[in-house]
């Protein structure tokens, strides 16, 4: 076996071998002549001596190695870069799958796609069984989802769990300045993997962020623009298809954030890419693991309770919460506190959706009625919304802004129907109503209110058929009216309607707001004043001021 390793390293590395050889021998000739030199320089008389330095032959006999040596490196380094070299590779490690050190347990929260990838890391595990069939291994895989989902954490596991070797690649190090760089450096990579196939049974290739050279040719224009990408790309296909005509266990598993649809259709089709998994943000019960895992890596308060964590940190990523949980810690050191507690887990929270609190110091007068506006939102939210509860209450500024109601549903939504957009309106209208009750007029604090409102009840009318004049279609998107945008090639007749639609839902969802909080006004004072004395409402006080006034939130079977 070792022979076997010592034949197929020579096989893949002959080139380097031979000119570092080259150049080894080329020194020690050098360093041999010197030696010699100066031992006859040496035996010579000082006359002689005299003459031999003035000498114009030694001279120039140095001159000539100089050359060599000078040659010989550039030669060495002419190959390194059209071999796929270059400064990308310099200092870059293959890594084997004991190195990865990512268990297939360690990756939580994507039990989908790990219910995909299990088939294929059996099949690699026991090639045995996929003969007996007759069958071929799949030889790619894309995994497509957002930025942060656990692509590159999953392909690690996969390396793990098959124990074989893991070529890692990112999109961006196949580009280069040079015509056939970008295909000589997928050459290398697959003749590395080839090779270590060979010798381990099989090997994976990793190449993340692959929508960088993944994306559909490009025409040639200009002084050859787009040839090496176009060059790139095909000796992507003909190296994938290469391993489907020799069963040499290879797999390639890719990685993008981009959809599908936007990448080379060679490359997608059968034979290719086989299996195509799409890694999603995690689901209510996968944050729950997701939060689980990661406070298991450090010291915190077991009283926290992981539901109501993940019912907080809704379209999260596994990467999300991961920098939450290590950001309440540094907030946990940095109070002196044993273990991370809810508090500090709520404040870390706060850093990552609603960024850092702001220096900005309000007037007695200002934090009235930013108090006033914010309670507004909070209590027309938690009494008309049909899926989202109240998390949040606060007038301490943030982001530029003075305070903020954070509203969230309990699990993703994929459809919202006509009661989550009016829900959404009304609450976006609560703040100006709040502050026209209580102080007789507003502030321009309502500007981003108003654009939310009506910006939703656009969408109502133009787009999903919800106006009350019944017009039908979606008058942004089709192509009768105009691509890109509102109104464009639209009749006046037409725009009349869409905007008398608009203004209807606006004004009865105002009605609907005012009243109210005409009719809680007591609440709307004592929420008021609570957030005036203490700055910030977590979920569990908001909850407690509702009961006290004997409110129960709506709930989606009551719509």
């Amino acid at each position: 076996m070792e022979i076997k390793k010592i034949k197929q390293f020579i096989k893949l590395y002959w080139v380097k071998i031979l000119v570092i050889s080259f150049l080894l021998i080329l020194f020690a000739g050098i360093i041999a002549l010197v030696g010699i030199g100066i031992k006859n320089f040496l035996s010579l008389e000082a006359f002689y001596r005299k003459m031999t330095l003035a000498s114009i032959p030694l001279q120039f006999f140095l001159s000539i190695i100089s050359a060599l040596v000078f040659v010989s490196l550039i030669t060495l380094m002419n190959y390194w870069m059209m071999s796929g070299g270059g400064l990308s590779k310099l200092g870059q490690k293959r890594v084997k799958a004991e190195s990865v050190n990512v268990k297939w347990s360690d990756v939580v929260g994507a039990s989908m796609a790990k219910n995909e990838v299990w088939e294929v890391i059996s099949l690699l595990k026991d090639r045995a069984q996929l003969n007996r069939v007759g069958g071929k291994i799949i030889k790619g895989i894309l995994m497509v989802g957002p930025p942060g989902c656990g692509k590159t954490y999953l392909a690690k596991a996969i390396a793990t769990e098959t124990e074989l070797p893991f070529l890692s690649a990112v999109g961006s190090e196949f580009v280069g300045i040079f015509v056939g760089v970008g295909s000589g450096k997928i050459k290398s990579l697959f003749k590395e993997a080839r090779n270590f196939a060979s010798i381990h049974g099989g090997c994976l290739i990793f190449i993340d962020e692959i929508d960088t050279i993944a994306r559909p040719r490009v025409g040639i224009s200009g002084m050859g623009a787009g040839m090496d990408y176009n060059a790139t790309v095909n000796q992507l296909l003909t190296e994938m298809d290469g391993l489907r005509q020799s069963e040499n266990n290879i797999v390639v598993i890719a990685a993008t954030n981009v959809n599908e649809s936007e990448l080379d259709p060679a490359l997608m089709r059968a034979g290719r890419f086989d299996r195509k998994i799409h890694i999603n943000k995690p689901r209510l019960v996968d944050r729950e693991q997701l939060f689980g895992y990661y406070l298991n890596l450090v010291d915190f308060d077991p009283t926290i309770d992981v539901n109501v964590l993940a019912k907080r940190t809704l379209s999260f990523s596994p990467a999300d919460i991961s920098n939450m949980v290590r950001e309440a810690s540094l907030i946990s050191i940095r109070n002196k506190e044993e273990r991370i507690t809810y508090k500090d887990l709520s404040e870390a929270y706060d850093r990552v959706v609603f960024g850092l609190k702001s220096q900005i110091v309000l007037s007695e007068t200002e934090k009235k009625w930013t108090a006033v506006h914010e309670a507004g939102h909070a209590i027309i939210a938690y009494l008309t919304h049909p899926t989202d509860d109240v998390i949040k209450a606060s007038i301490i500024p943030r982001k530029g802004s003075l305070g903020f109601v954070g509203h969230r549903p309990t699990e993703e939504l994929y459809a919202p129907n006509k009661e989550w957009f009016l829900a959404n309106i009304k609450t976006s209208l609560g703040g100006y109503v709040a502050e026209k009750t209580v102080f007789g007029s507003t502030t321009s604090g309502v500007s981003s209110d108003f654009a939310m409102a009506l910006n939703l009840a656009h969408d109502m009318v133009s787009k999903y058929g919800m106006g009350d004049s019944g017009l039908l279609g979606n008058f942004d998107a089709s192509s009768i009216y105009g691509f890109n945008g509102r109104n464009s090639g639209m009749s006046e007749n037409l725009k009349k309607r869409i905007d008398d639609d608009i203004q209807n839902i606006m004004n009865q969802c105002l009605k609907d707001v005012e009243t109210i909080l005409t009719k809680e006004i007591k609440l709307l004072d004592f929420f008021s004043k609570e957030l005036l004395s203490k700055g910030e409402l977590e979920f569990d006080e908001i909850v407690d001021i509702f009961k006290i006034h004997d409110k129960e939130r709506l709930r989606a079977s009551d719509v």
